[in-house]
């Protein structure tokens, strides 16, 4: 029997597609391509884990021609280790390939490129230097999160951006000391922190750092508040609100079916009105002038025989 994340319904728009995906990154997603795309920055956009697709479907929507979207995932593969299996079994069991294509394709006409294969593979199937856009989100293990960072930094472009999921969750710990060290003593700097994310690049944040202030100081349903640690400049990010005002979001091939129109209520044919006294005495005279003339066309030999039975009713 197929999961609820293997259910065959189509998604309708992308937040009926399951995943860990809050409205700020949404909006930090969108705008931090947009910002590449005026700055004319080119390359790949890669993520390492996908789940089923929720924000590799906002990358393949920023595509622009001649660049690739590439997700690297196990999708259900036999995970390389002992402690990333137990994790997989835990947390993903119910992932699968074909759940993820299926979503993909609800919101784009061709898939992007797939590895299935450990993230620790990517440096094998990607070109060093030719991503601008990487998001991290595979396994929550710091060698494995510690290896995935060290793949973003030779991917990426001089000025791309990297973004680390799970970063202060409190079941992650492994990401948090595998970011945290990148940050400290492996040349990330921030750019900006959301609940979820760290976004950072290892070339100069300050051009992009001031551009999203610059936008964030018009929006009023975000909360931003700035403060220095070991020598970095940390702007964290906070939605206000329940809902976020959402970027441009892909467009779903299925969307909601009109409704049906509501049926045409059959007419109403007024009642006859009841008769007036008149009228029923004006009939009742009709009935018996027919009945009187009927007696009279009648043969004589009828007509002295209803005679006779009216003349013993009457007695």
């Amino acid at each position: 029997m197929a999961t609820a994340q293997e259910s065959p319904v189509h998604p309708r728009e992308l937040d009926d597609v399951p995943g860990w995906f809050w409205p700020l990154d949404q909006v930090l997603f969108s705008w931090f391509l947009e910002w590449q795309e005026n700055r004319g920055v080119h390359g790949d956009l890669l993520e390492l884990g996908t789940y089923l697709g929720k924000s590799a479907i906002l990358l393949g929507h920023r595509l622009r021609d001649g660049e690739r979207l590439v997700v690297c995932d196990l999708f259900g593969e036999e995970p390389p280790d002992e402690a990333n299996r137990a994790e997989a079994e835990q947390s993903y069991s119910s992932l699968t390939r074909r759940a993820f294509e299926r979503n993909y394709l609800s919101f784009h006409a061709s898939l992007p490129v797939v590895v299935q294969a450990p993230s620790s593979a990517i440096t094998g199937e990607v070109a060093a230097g030719s991503c601008r856009f990487v998001h991290i989100d595979a396994s929550h293990l710091y060698e494995h999160v510690r290896g995935d960072i060290g793949a973003a930094r030779e991917l990426l472009l001089p000025d791309g951006i990297v973004v680390l999921d799970d970063f202060r969750s409190e079941h992650t710990p492994g990401v948090a000391l595998a970011t945290w060290e990148a940050v400290l003593s492996r040349g990330l700097r921030p750019v900006c922190l959301s609940g979820q994310k760290l976004y950072g690049t290892w070339g100069d944040p300050e051009p992009v750092r001031e551009a999203l202030l610059a936008m964030l100081a018009g929006r009023d349903d975000c909360a931003v508040s700035e403060e220095w640690a070991a020598g970095h400049r940390l702007i964290r990010l906070r939605a206000k609100g329940k809902r976020l005002r959402p970027p441009s979001l892909p467009v779903s091939r299925h969307p909601e079916p009109e409704p049906a129109p509501e049926p045409t209520p059959p007419a109403v044919v007024p009642a006859a009105p009841a008769p007036s006294g008149a009228a029923k005495a004006a009939r009742r005279s009709t009935r018996t002038r027919l009945k009187r003339l009927a007696v009279d066309l009648l043969p004589p030999v009828a007509t002295r025989a209803i005679r006779r039975r009216r003349a013993r009713r009457t007695r």
